[in-house]
């Protein structure tokens, strides 16, 4: 299969990116190649003013089984045991996830399936998350001698550290409605309702000022690292800066008058 059928891409009119995970036989398994058009594909829509919001969703009873483990025991073969090898794989992968998290448009993820291991990474790495209540999630990576540290990350970030403990001590299938409850994802609806459910919320956060979102998601992972007294600055500078901005004008105005703005995503 060529990286371009490996992940598709779709941009409907309303700026919504949909990008779909196409390894499905395999259950979208994040090889070299699926590392490789992922991160090609949010390099890409980050710099497209045509793209408002993303969409991560995939083909088949998975949406991510995590990382290709046929091609990382293929890696053993090399004289230093796969040393230099998985520390390629693993690099490639976390800059996925940072891509994810630093690219200035929103990213929803449509969750179809399982989500294991580094696919469960994928998930929580996105913006926001959407998932049918037949979809189930887990790190797994216990019932094989090896701690999920690197989806552990992402976790750690979205759930409480009790939950994030439950899942990586355990490896247990996690269904969409305790993964919901966890915080892990926004909503677990009915498997037929799920694309609708996720396209409507994208639409609605299209219709925002792309500017206002992108300024919004960098100071939110921004601000989240900093002591309180440092987000608190940090936050009132981005908000200065924000109010001075066109849209920002725009939209108050609009307000004010009772009437839809107009947005020039600056």
């Amino acid at each position: 299969m060529s990286t371009g059928d490996l992940l598709l891409r779709d941009l409907d009119p309303d700026g919504i990116l949909r990008l779909t995970l196409n390894d499905g036989a395999r259950r979208n398994p994040l090889s070299e190649a699926m590392l490789d058009a992922l991160a090609n594909a949010f390099e890409a829509a980050g710099r497209d003013p045509a793209v408002r919001v993303i969409v991560l969703a995939a083909n088949g009873p998975a949406f991510s089984a995590g990382h290709d483990l046929k091609e990382m025991t293929a890696g053993r073969d090399a004289p230093d045991g796969g040393r230099a090898y998985f520390t390629k794989v693993m690099s490639l992968c976390s800059s996925v996830m940072q891509a994810i998290v630093t690219c200035p448009k929103p990213v929803i993820a449509e969750v179809q399936g399982i989500a294991t291991a580094a696919g469960c990474q994928l998930v929580a790495s996105c913006d926001l998350a959407v998932a049918a209540d037949t979809a189930r999630f887990s790190t797994p990576g216990v019932h094989i001698g090896l701690f999920c540290s690197t989806p552990m990350v992402a976790l750690s970030r979205n759930v409480s550290n009790k939950h994030a403990m439950e899942m990586l001590l355990t490896g247990r299938m996690m269904p969409a409605a305790r993964a919901a409850e966890m915080g892990l994802v926004n909503f677990a609806v009915a498997a037929d309702a799920l694309r609708a459910h996720t396209m409507a919320i994208a639409a609605e956060i299209a219709a925002k000022s792309s500017m206002t979102l992108a300024t919004g998601k960098r100071a939110f992972y921004a601000q989240r690292e900093m002591p309180l007294a440092d987000a608190y600055a940090y936050a009132s500078q981005v908000m200065v800066d924000n109010m001075l901005a066109r849209d920002a004008q725009e939209g108050i105005a609009a307000f004010i008058d009772k009437r839809t703005p107009k947005w020039q995503d600056a």
